[in-house]
């Protein structure tokens, strides 16, 4: 016995399958048992039993953008994972897709993640510690007190900022500006080798004991480290003190002034 209604719904399920085989390659037949005694009861039509078959063809696999690699050496062991972010190739790309980085507790506490800033083409690199309030609030390093005696500094020695590139070892603010925790410097110091490896600097100038320790993989007095030119991944570093030391001690000033002289310098004889 024809029923409209139910024939309507026979063909929009058809058709409806037939829109489905668009996205996957499957062959589709129906099948149609259909009880009177359950259209007659309601007021609508029932289809109880409408199966639909289908021949499964090989379904290519839609991969997303790779976000993990995973390189093998010649006896097949899994030596390296690189992940979406060391694919970038200029700083901007980087930052964005770090940007968001939850990878530990400083994360939830940051107000805003602070990348870097300066010259993405710099022949030279300043590293700090970590970002204090004034970088935390505004998002860029060494923009409160410590900062603007950073700039004086570099134009002592006929170095502008807009030269260089400013970063540091973590990119955001420990709480109370403590210092930064070993698991911390872990998950944030692959992002600062792969800033090193796009801005190619030629020197890197290490601001404070934290940061001389933590690039140079020492643990030693300032005084040791300073007025010596050591490596960091293969580029020349120098150490000299923090800005921010300098506000709390004077004394450091002239000793600042002496490791400047003897970084420009440097820089001159590798720009020659």
């Amino acid at each position: 016995m024809s029923n409209p209604e139910l024939d309507k719904l026979i063909s929009d399920t058809e058709k409806y399958l037939q829109n489905v085989k668009t996205f996957y390659p499957f062959n589709i037949y129906i099948e149609k048992d259909i009880k009177p005694a359950a259209v007659k009861q309601y007021k609508e039509p029932i289809v109880e039993d409408v199966k639909v078959k289908y021949d499964a063809a090989p379904v290519e696999e839609i991969k997303p953008e790779t976000k993990v690699v995973i390189e093998k050496d010649l006896f097949g062991n899994e030596v390296t994972v690189k992940e979406e972010w060391e694919f970038a190739e200029t700083l901007e790309q980087m930052n964005e897709k770090i940007c968001n980085c939850q990878n530990c507790a400083l994360g939830a506490t940051r107000t805003k993640f602070v990348f870097g800033v300066g010259n993405p083409n710099a022949d030279i690199v300043l590293v700090g510690e970590a970002p204090g309030a004034d970088e935390d609030k505004q998002g860029f390093p060494f923009v409160g007190r410590a900062g603007q005696l950073l700039n004086q500094i570099l134009a002592a020695v006929e170095l502008k900022r807009e030269e260089v590139y400013i970063c540091n070892i973590l990119k955001c603010r420990p709480p109370g500006n403590r210092n930064p925790l070993p698991e911390e410097i872990v998950q944030c110091e692959p992002y600062l080798k792969h800033q090193l490896n796009l801005i190619k600097p030629k020197l890197i100038l290490a601001l404070g004991k934290f940061a001389a320790d933590t690039l140079l993989n020492l643990n030693q007095p300032l005084n040791k480290m300073r007025g010596k030119i050591h490596h960091y991944s293969g580029i020349k570093t120098m150490v000299t003190y923090h800005p921010a030391a300098l506000l709390r001690n004077q004394q450091w000033k002239r000793p600042t002034w002496e490791d400047m002289k003897q970084f420009k310098k440097l820089y001159d004889e590798i720009k020659k």
